[in-house]
């Protein structure tokens, strides 16, 4: 199977050990991945705010670059981000719609329909939960908003932590509930945003957690820097590095990436 990697603007810019990680595991499990190199934003911030005419450059580029998925070259997008795979599913094509160009909205729509939420193309495309991960830590789990309720991964990602070996899987309390990010909404509400991350790290550290994994960093960002400003001591993982590493050969986010949470 071969599929191309969407690594998304904010894993590039910020946390590339998301993607990274994607990859390793992703080879591991022998899947073929290619990087296409002109790949760029999904154009969700924009469209999140309503700047719909400036979103269409990034939505034209996206659907571009990803369009030999549409001709048989590649079998799917992967993508490590339940957020930038719900943009791609429930916007690109609306967007290109109202702003009056059919085409790249039809083919955005086709696209969308083979673009996957990394762990939408573990357990549904691959069929796998138990991927030979090795990660001997306390671990608990908040599924974003995005994930939740537009992508709707619904419990992949903690069927496939719950195969992991040696770790320790403990439920977060509210685990549903907001963790005040929502890009634009965190500064332009920061108080309500600033209350709403607060009760989320209450209810992480309850947990007596070494770790709080998600499958979107742009949360984590939110919730690590809560967790390192109250120096809880919990790091916060992408689900692909906590998946990554086998007892046999640990996966390690190379040096120069952001770390958050510690």
């Amino acid at each position: 199977m071969k599929v191309a990697l969407f690594a998304t603007c904010l894993s590039d810019a910020m946390f590339p050990q998301a993607p990274q990680a994607t990859l390793h595991l992703l080879k591991r499990l022998g899947v073929d991945v290619v990087f296409p190199q002109s790949q760029g934003c999904c154009g969700q911030m924009h469209v999140n705010t309503g700047y719909y005419p400036e979103a269409m450059p990034l939505i034209e580029n996206h659907v571009k670059t990803f369009s030999p998925v549409l001709d048989g070259e590649w079998d799917a997008v992967v993508v490590p981000s339940g957020s930038c795979t719900g943009s791609i599913r429930e916007q690109q094509a609306m967007v290109a719609e109202n702003q009056g160009n059919n085409q790249v909205a039809a083919r955005a729509g086709l696209i969308a329909k083979k673009t996957y939420d990394l762990s939408e193309f573990l357990v549904d495309v691959l069929g796998v939960t138990d991927v030979g991960a090795y990660f001997p830590h306390r671990v608990t789990y908040h599924p974003t908003c995005h994930s939740l309720r537009v992508t709707r991964v619904g419990d992949k990602p903690e069927q496939l932590l719950s195969e992991v070996q040696g770790i320790d899987l403990v439920s977060l309390p509210e685990a549903e509930s907001c963790c005040g990010f929502g890009g634009t909404f965190s500064i332009k509400n920061s108080e309500t945003s600033a209350a709403m991350v607060s009760r989320k790290i209450a209810n992480v550290i309850s947990t007596k957690s070494d770790v709080l994994v998600a499958g979107d960093y742009s949360c984590l960002m939110n919730i690590g820097g809560a967790l390192a400003r109250n120096r809880a001591g919990i790091r916060v993982m992408h689900l692909a590095e906590v998946l990554a590493g086998t007892q046999a050969e640990p996966w390690e986010a190379p040096a120069t990436t952001t770390k958050v949470g510690v």
